[in-house]
Formats: C-alpha cells, sequence, structure tokens
C-alpha cells in the first residue's frame, strides 16, 4: 500500500498509510490530519491545499484549469500549492510529501 507524510503545521511528520484511488483529502480525513475540505471534494473552494514537496511535484499530473481557479483563492499559496481533493493517490505516488499551508489568523 502507498504511503504519503503529512508535514503538519507545528512541523509533525505523519507517515499514513494511504490506498490508491483514494483522494489526498480522504486520506487526511480517514487519519485525523487537519484539512478542512469544506466543499467535500467537490472542487468548489481551496480549504484542502497542500503544499507538495519538491521532489514530488514535477511527477503529479498537471493541474486542470479549474483547480488552478480555485488554487488562486488558497492562502499561503507557493509554486507548489495542489488541492488535496484532486491529487488521488496511486502505486507511483508511494512516499509522496506534503505540507500544510499556515492557517490565516
Amino acid at each position: 500500500m502507498p504511503k504519503v507524510t503529512f508535514i503538519e503545521r507545528n512541523g509533525n511528520r505523519r507517515e499514513i498509510d494511504a490506498p490508491a484511488g483514494l483522494s489526498v483529502l480522504e486520506i487526511a480525513h480517514r487519519n485525523d490530519i487537519d484539512i478542512e475540505g469544506a466543499c467535500e471534494g467537490s472542487l468548489a473552494c481551496s480549504t484542502c491545499h497542500v503544499i507538495v514537496d519538491d521532489a514530488w511535484f514535477d511527477r503529479l499530473p498537471a493541474a486542470k484549469e479549474d483547480e488552478e481557479d480555485m488554487l488562486d483563492l488558497a492562502f499561503g499559496l507557493t509554486r507548489t500549492s495542489r488541492l488535496g481533493c484532486q491529487l488521488i493517490v496511486t502505486d507511483q505516488l508511494d512516499g509522496l510529501v506534503l505540507k500544510l499551508p499556515p492557517r490565516r489568523d
């Protein structure tokens, strides 16, 4: 089973078993990772924003235009930002590293 590492806002690293075929958002919710996902994965918000580790970013499928539009609304946007609801785990993504962005205060 693939594994995904989440780097939480406090710097803790959590390596999670990530069944292939699930989105990063679904995996986060199943494992009490602090990602909101207000639209429940319908690509209508940016609250599942994650920052992909540089080493992994170019291995991911390119973001579609709808995702890019939603990312424009994300707080703490970076060059490697993606929406967790749009990242589907595959066996090829075993070891994926994601960082949670800072919270808006």
